[in-house]
């Protein structure tokens, strides 16, 4: 491994230990880190949330759960279960391709490095992999009566006792 292999790779472990896990707090922009939602019907909302790469996947999950949560209470209710829901992963690779005249550019599975001109026998290429996790969901808004036999709903409010806390930014000990 070069000295330059190791210097990319000691710069993109440096980014990623600067960067801190997404917050609790809606996405600035589309398909950007945070929350979203959109009313579908009277009772039925789609909820997302997308982390950074430094954001857990459970911690996303718990994060929709929790958005999933408001998003009942504030429409009125106090009941919901989840109709739809998957959580899925984004990973996106960096190469080092930097010995090798060739071009960058965009392509479907993230920006990459692509030279006509490789050499087999050249110098070792670096790989690094960066994952983020996005969960979404449908969820349907029950009245009590609905949610009364039914397993599968949960109650508002007492996620947002147990989550909440946690999406509270963790404030610094005080000097």
């Amino acid at each position: 491994m070069t000295i330059k292999h190791l210097a990319v790779a000691a710069s993109l472990l440096a980014l990623a230990a600067c960067t801190t896990p997404t917050p609790f707090q809606p996405a600035v922009d589309p398909g950007g880190p945070g929350y979203t939602d959109q009313r579908l019907a009277e009772n039925r909302f789609r909820v997302t949330f997308t982390g950074n790469s430094a954001t857990r996947r459970d911690q996303v999950e718990n994060f929709l759960l929790l958005r999933s949560a408001e998003v009942t209470r504030d429409a009125g209710y106090q009941w919901f279960e989840f109709d739809d829901r998957d959580t899925k992963a984004k990973t996106t690779y960096f190469s080092d391709f930097a010995d090798y005249g060739g071009w960058w550019g965009p392509r479907r599975h993230g920006f990459y490095w692509h030279s006509w001109a490789y050499d087999p026998f050249g110098a070792p290429v670096m790989t690094t992999a960066i994952t983020r996790f996005e969960a979404y969901a449908e969820i349907v808004l029950l009245t009590p009566a609905e949610a009364r036999d039914n397993p599968r709903a949960m109650q508002a409010g007492d996620v947002i006792d147990h989550l909440g806390p946690a999406a509270q930014p963790v404030k610094p000990p005080a000097s």
